[in-house]
């Protein structure tokens, strides 16, 4: 396998100071477990790797800084959720050899506005990239989960659910 190196597109820390206006709230921590690891393991077709999250919560928006594999090697994606829809979905990084243009806003901005239906699928058509197919089902299956995660965390004003 030929080694690549990681694109870097925006730093954890600088993804929350953007989500958060420069002023991001302590991390919270939500645990993977019971119920709520069932449902990520339904939305992801396995398990997430980590037992516990941890994510950022103010008013009624959280962010969250999630990885799935897209080929091969994980890829780190940075996902704020805002009143249960997705406010924005940025690439933080990309190391893959292939499909980096997952990680341009014409790509990205597709998320924007975009919600969990009855049956816990994304709302609306997400449009793939030729030769990026699993980056693409990887950041899709990402924001399923951040939705997801974030209406069980009952983020209104700040308050966290364990």
């Amino acid at each position: 396998m030929m080694a690549h190196a990681a694109s870097v597109y925006e730093t954890h820390a600088e993804f929350l100071n953007r989500a958060f206006s420069g002023s991001p709230p302590g991390p919270g921590i939500i645990w993977l477990s019971g119920e709520r690891k069932t449902m990520v393991r339904q939305l992801l077709g396995h398990d997430y790797p980590a037992l516990r999250l941890r994510y950022w919560c103010q008013n009624n928006r959280s962010a969250w800084v999630l990885e799935e594999i897209g080929k091969d090697l994980p890829i780190t994606v940075g996902i704020v959720v805002d009143n249960d829809y997705i406010k924005s979905l940025r690439v933080l990084t990309y190391r893959e050899n292939r499909g980096g243009e997952v990680a341009t806003p014409a790509f990205t901005n597709q998320f924007n506005h975009v919600s969990l239906d009855s049956s816990g699928d994304l709302d609306t058509h997400i449009d793939g990239i030729s030769g990026a197919t699993l980056s693409v089902q990887a950041l899709s299956r990402l924001a399923a989960i951040a939705l997801y995660l974030h209406t069980d965390t009952a983020c209104e004003d700040g308050s966290k659910k364990p």
